[in-house]
């Protein structure tokens, strides 16, 4: 239970720090282009939002022992939710991301302890543990806080996460690039390696 907390308290945190961040956004600044290809601002914080309605939904559903899907519509409907929510007013879009990030906090706080062992379905397919969807959601407001733009970068990710997600995504590394680059560039002997979309 002790990295749940971890995750918990971290998640708590993040979204703090998110909703900071966005709380004197414009109708101007959610129209912008984030740092995400083809999306705006608005587009990311509807994602946010919509995200910790499927975390919610991932644990209520883990609290009553059953495995329900992480998105309404798989991920067709993630599309068709973020794509109608984008448009709307700054006031609203903030309004919703703080909304739906104290209802992830409630979520985590009524989990019976004995249920955070219990298996979610991801918009993927992939079941896990219920615990590791509050490390899915802290993972997402921070890397989604720096795609925002608005000077939250990789480098101000907490030290935790970084220290707990950071093992997760190595050994995936030879699979999104040429391994022997790869290697040459973790001993100092050639450039860094072009890599695959992580995800």
């Amino acid at each position: 239970m002790t990295s749940v907390a971890r995750d918990i308290d971290g998640c708590r945190e993040s979204q703090r720090r998110l909703l900071e961040a966005v709380a004197g956004l414009t109708d101007d600044d959610v129209r912008r282009p984030s740092l995400l290809p083809g999306w705006t601002v608005g587009h990311l914080l509807t994602h946010i939002a919509r995200n910790a309605d499927s975390v919610v939904r991932r644990l209520d559903g883990a609290a009553r022992g059953v495995i329900v899907d992480q998105y309404p519509g798989g991920a067709a409907g993630r599309t068709a939710e973020i794509e109608s929510g984008a448009g709307r007013s700054a006031a609203e879009l903030v309004a919703d991301v703080a909304a739906t990030g104290a209802a992830v906090e409630a979520a985590c706080e009524s989990m019976p302890p004995d249920a955070w062992a219990n298996l979610t379905r991801g918009v993927g397919g992939e079941e896990v543990p219920a615990h590791a969807v509050v490390f899915s959601r802290w993972r997402e407001v921070e890397v989604h806080h720096a795609d925002l733009g608005l000077g939250h970068s990789p480098a101000d990710w907490p030290a935790e996460l970084v220290h707990a997600w950071l093992p997760r995504v190595v050994p995936s590394l030879p699979d999104r690039t040429d391994p022997n680059a790869l290697l040459a560039w973790s001993i100092g002997r050639g450039p860094a390696p072009e890599l695959a979309p992580w995800g």
